[in-house]
């Protein structure tokens, strides 16, 4: 199971996103959105197996998680374990914030997976977490269509979907 600080984006790029979604499970590509139908298109700040909601939102009291950063999403990535994504060009701006958002975590002792720490996190959307190898080129492809583009972000929560958690910040 994942747990995840999610950042939500505005009603456009969401439901382009969704409509990327259905236009992969109508191919038979398993999306994120037919998954197991909670989540919603996000870019996470960092995961871990377990993140206490209560703990985040004390260690990021007073900080707005969710102000409303511009965002590009310009190109198509897939991680190890056939994941894809879609990446989002980095600003100063969005490590800036990335980084305060870490050191706050940090400084309360909340734990998250290397990967997301400063300094090697990738900001992405995740499209699927698990696209058979022989449809991965479709896949990108398909994903190509749906780019450039020009996202905000309007809200924030630490999501464990498996869990059943959704704690707005």
């Amino acid at each position: 199971m994942v747990a995840a600080i999610e950042l939500y984006l505005d009603v456009d790029t969401t439901r382009r996103v969704r409509n990327l979604w259905r236009a992969l499970d109508a191919e038979g590509i398993p999306s994120l959105g037919s998954l197991h139908q909670k989540h919603r298109p996000h870019i996470s700040l960092a995961a871990a197996h377990r993140i206490d909601p209560h703990a985040v939102a004390e260690a990021l009291s007073g900080f707005q998680v969710a102000r409303p950063l511009p965002l590009s999403i310009d190109f198509v990535g897939q991680f190890v374990g056939r994941v894809l994504w879609l990446g989002v060009t980095v600003t100063e701006d969005l490590l800036t914030h990335h980084r305060a958002v870490h050191d706050r975590l940090s400084a309360a002792g909340v734990d998250i997976w290397d990967h997301y720490r400063p300094g090697r996190w990738v900001p992405h959307c995740t499209i699927s977490l698990r696209v058979p190898n022989p449809v991965m080129a479709p896949a990108v492809r398909r994903c190509l269509e749906y780019l450039p583009l020009q996202a905000t972000i309007t809200g924030a929560a630490v999501a464990d979907h498996a869990n059943d958690i959704s704690h707005p910040l």
